[in-house]
């Protein structure tokens, strides 16, 4: 057996959730960045006794776009997954089950179920910190019931068949992105952020260019810029701060799903 991190994390807070849950095991864990465009990142090959801890950011209550099109290029051939939703301390709408249908689409047999929430990405003071101690000391149980669970092959699977993750089929809507980041004087066009950014919205030859049609705003730009030179407009983080205030207040709980 082999255990997989498979993630798409702009920001880090996703792979922090997908880390706790893999230190259940208490091995190295092969990691799949999703981020990556390149075709090798995805020819591994994956078996019935493998098990992969696969998660994404809700982005509009929805896997994001490119995370999509990259888990399409994996193929399961029948591994043991674990979806795992992460919010900025909001709600994941039809995130997990889109994701769940995304991996029993390429092969993957879903397991279990986590939502959990990370600091918001575009407004930090909202989940701020988390996932903290106690989320990391959560997600690490759960994991190891799902870990005891998979040495009784009957158990497994059916918990896979019973397996029934929260969302909304057809899916909501997907929006886009409302602004782009902006870029300040101590911007030395390093082009880091062009090569970095997982949808090609930063122009190769002019980084200080983002294209509003392709940016998600997922942000990983602002999160690898050595100069710290990339962040979003004040005035949306206020506007955002404002629209997503009753929402996001507050600490939010995890939630974890596994049918025994």
């Amino acid at each position: 057996m082999k255990l997989y991190q498979i993630t798409f994390s702009p920001t880090g807070g996703t792979e922090n959730v997908a880390s706790a849950l893999a230190s259940a095991w208490e091995m190295p864990a092969a990691r799949i960045n999703l981020l990556k465009k390149q075709e090798e990142e995805y020819r591994i090959y994956l078996s019935p006794e493998d098990v992969c801890i696969v998660a994404v950011p809700a982005y509009g209550g929805r896997v994001p776009a490119a995370a999509a099109v990259n888990l399409k290029r994996l193929k399961g051939n029948g591994a043991r997954a674990i979806p795992v939703a992460v919010f900025g301390n909001r709600k994941i709408d039809d995130t997990l089950a889109e994701l769940q249908d995304l991996l029993e689409e390429s092969g993957f047999v879903c397991i279990a179920g986590v939502e959990a929430a990370a600091e918001h990405s575009l407004v930090r003071q909202f989940g701020k910190g988390r996932p903290d101690a106690a989320d990391r000391a959560e997600l690490k149980n759960f994991a190891a019931k799902i870990k005891s669970m998979l040495e009784d092959e009957k158990a497994w699977k059916e918990s896979a068949q019973a397996l029934k993750l929260p969302g909304n089929r057809p899916y909501r809507e997907a929006g886009g992105a409302a602004s782009v980041p902006i870029v300040t004087d101590t911007c030395v066009e390093c082009g880091l952020c062009s090569r970095e950014c997982p949808v090609e919205a930063i122009a190769a030859d002019d980084p200080k260019k983002t294209d509003k049609e392709r940016c998600m705003l997922c942000m990983h730009c602002e999160a690898v810029c050595p100069m710290n030179a990339r962040m979003l407009p004040k005035e949306m983080v206020d506007g955002l701060r404002q629209r997503l205030k009753d929402a996001c207040e507050g600490r939010k709980e995890n939630r974890l799903y596994l049918e025994t």
